[in-house]
Order: C-alpha cells, then sequence, then structure tokens
C-alpha cells in the first residue's frame, strides 16, 4: 500500500484525491492546500487524511512514498525537487515546469534518487489518442499532411501562465507522442485581455519533420468548450472529439485521388473527380477514465521500476516547446527553432 501526499486541493487536486484514495494500491497520506476553506471540505470527506498548509511536512514524513503536485505551474520546480530530494516518487501537473532547464534538473535529481518522475499529460492515456497513434504508426492515413488542434473553454483563467503553457501543453504532448518528436520551429500570435501580458487566446503553427504542420487554437476565452482534433493525410482523414464520449473518432475515406496539369478545371463533372468521397467509419474504442489510467500507471511504475509513459523527459519536450513559442509571442509571431 503506497502511501500518496497530495499538494493542491484546488481546481483538479479532488480527482487526484479520489483516484489515489483506492485502499487497494494506495492511499491518500496528507492533502496540503494554503486555503483552509479547501482544507475543511477535505476534512469532511476523508476524516482519516491528514490536512496541512505546511507542503515541507508532508514531505518530510517518512512515511509518504509519493508526492503528487497539483499547484499553480511557477510552484512545480520547487515542490517536485524537493520530493525528489527526499526521496519521494513525484507525479506533477502540466507542464512540469516553467523552463526547460528547470525540467531537465527534475530529470537528474530523480535519476540520481531512482525515483519514479512522472508529468501529468492525462491525455496520453485517454484510449481513442492511444488508438490514433497506433493508426498513424501503421500509416493508415499515409503521409500526414497537417493536424489541426483546437481546445477552448470559458475560463478557468489563470494568473501566473498563459492559455499556451495552460492548455497547448496537453496537445504539445500529444503532437509531439503522435510524430515521435519535437517540432522543428513553430511561430505563435496571442492576446491578452483580460490581464496585461497574459495571453487569453493563443493561435500557434508548429513544423515537425517531414513537412507535417501542427496549427493549435487554444483559449480560455470563447463561449463553448471544444476538444477538437482533425487529422490530414494523402489516404484520408480523422477527427477525434473529447466531448463525444461515447463515439469519439471518425475515420473519412476522403482525398484528393489525382494530380491534375495546370490549367482551369471547365466543368463541374471534373470538378468532383478531382477529389475522393468516401465513407465515414466510427472506430470502437474502450471507454475509461484517464485520469485514473494516468494514476494507476504512475503506482505501477513505483512498484515495478517501469519506464513511464509520460516521463520527466516528455514533460521537459513540451516544455521546450512552449518555451519557443513564447518566445515567438514576444517576437511578434517570429518563427522559432525549438
Amino acid at each position: 500500500m503506497l502511501r500518496i501526499a497530495v499538494i493542491g486541493a484546488g481546481h483538479w487536486g479532488p480527482n487526484l484525491i479520489r483516484n489515489f484514495h483506492n485502499h487497494q494500491t494506495s492511499e491518500v497520506a496528507w492533502v496540503v492546500d494554503r486555503d483552509e476553506a479547501r482544507l475543511e471540505i477535505t476534512r469532511s470527506r476523508y476524516p482519516g487524511v491528514g490536512v496541512t498548509r505546511d507542503a515541507a511536512a508532508a514531505i518530510a514524513d517518512p512515511g509518504v512514498d509519493a508526492v503528487v503536485i497539483s499547484t499553480p505551474t511557477v510552484t512545480h520546480y520547487d515542490l517536485a525537487a524537493a520530493a525528489l530530494r527526499a526521496g519521494k516518487h513525484a507525479l506533477v501537473e502540466k507542464p512540469i515546469a516553467t523552463t526547460a532547464a528547470e525540467a531537465d534538473d527534475l530529470c537528474r535529481l530523480a535519476a540520481e534518487a531512482g525515483r519514479v518522475l512522472m508529468v501529468g499529460h492525462v491525455f496520453l492515456f485517454n484510449n481513442a489518442i492511444r488508438w490514433v497513434k497506433d493508426f498513424l504508426a501503421a500509416e493508415k492515413l499515409g503521409r500526414l499532411f497537417y493536424i489541426s488542434m483546437l481546445r477552448t473553454n470559458l475560463g478557468p483563467i489563470r494568473m501566473d501562465v498563459n492559455a499556451a503553457w495552460d492548455l497547448a501543453a496537453h496537445d504539445i504532448s500529444i503532437a509531439n507522442d503522435w510524430l515521435g518528436g519535437l517540432p522543428l520551429t513553430v511561430a505563435a500570435h496571442g492576446g491578452a485581455w483580460i490581464n496585461p501580458g497574459i495571453e487569453d487566446a493563443v493561435f500557434a503553427q508548429l513544423w515537425y519533420p517531414g513537412g507535417i504542420m501542427v496549427n493549435l487554437n487554444v483559449s480560455w476565452l470563447s463561449p463553448r468548450k471544444v476538444r477538437d482534433i482533425t487529422v490530414v493525410g494523402e489516404k484520408g482523414m480523422l477527427t477525434f472529439d473529447d466531448m463525444n464520449l461515447s463515439e469519439p473518432l471518425r475515420l473519412y475515406d476522403k482525398q484528393v485521388t489525382e494530380r491534375r496539369t495546370p490549367g482551369f478545371i471547365d466543368t463541374f463533372a471534373s470538378f468532383r473527380t478531382s477529389i475522393r468521397e468516401g465513407g465515414i467509419q466510427i472506430p470502437e474504442v474502450a471507454t475509461g477514465e484517464p485520469l485514473k489510467a494516468e494514476c494507476d500507471h504512475f503506482l505501477e511504475c513505483i512498484a515495478t521500476g517501469a519506464r513511464p509513459l509520460t516521463g520527466g523527459e516528455s514533460g521537459a519536450a513540451a516544455v521546450r516547446v512552449l518555451e519557443a513559442l513564447s518566445r515567438s509571442l514576444r517576437n511578434d509571431g517570429r518563427k522559432e527553432t525549438v
């Protein structure tokens, strides 16, 4: 039975507490938060769990095996570093740190301590996202042209990081996983309307090897909650809609079927023959809670020594892309090398 300290009981923390306090493979020993009201809620729901405002005390507890960090991004490095130095395993919500140097240092600390370091790239534990990875690896769409990723909602509005660091971190982790590495260059524009200097919406382009372009649109200032991905290849197309829990994937047998010589397409019939309009398939994908799968994977890696699917290196890679996007935002959309 692994004993867990969860630091941060705000927006996402209660979900982590619920999953780790399972009384089968793990239990939550401590919940840490600076807000006394949140601690009072924790006391009422989990009477046997210790609560404190002192993160250092929870980390220092010799009975704690692992620390789970769900706090503002600017605190991630200090808390994770303290946990690793204390000999604890660490799961850090995305992004893992605010700079690549910090992320690399956490990886070093984990390696030196022989402890598991994992980042909360929860979408990589989504069964539909895993299905698409295997589908693309089998080259079912042929050569990939581009991927369009849309992630919007009305709030929650952050004060410590912009919408790219808060929201695009998910899509960057997915793109890196699907495409097997980092983009070569990136560019981004954004707008800060609510809090000066903190972009509420970011529009970005990432160029991966092989000429694959990924377009990102993220915003916490939108009337609709959208989690949508479109993948376009030479042999077909697919879409992923995370808001459709029962049928998130669609496969489209649509493509350009021939390369036409320069000139006019002067009849409707010749225009129709230049594209293929095939059918639509809906793959069956097992349902499940991605966060539970992530938490179970973290516990399994601790128990078996397995390499995490979303280890510290995955977190560091996403931060490198986010840093490049930040440079582009500061330089009015200039293309930046990752």
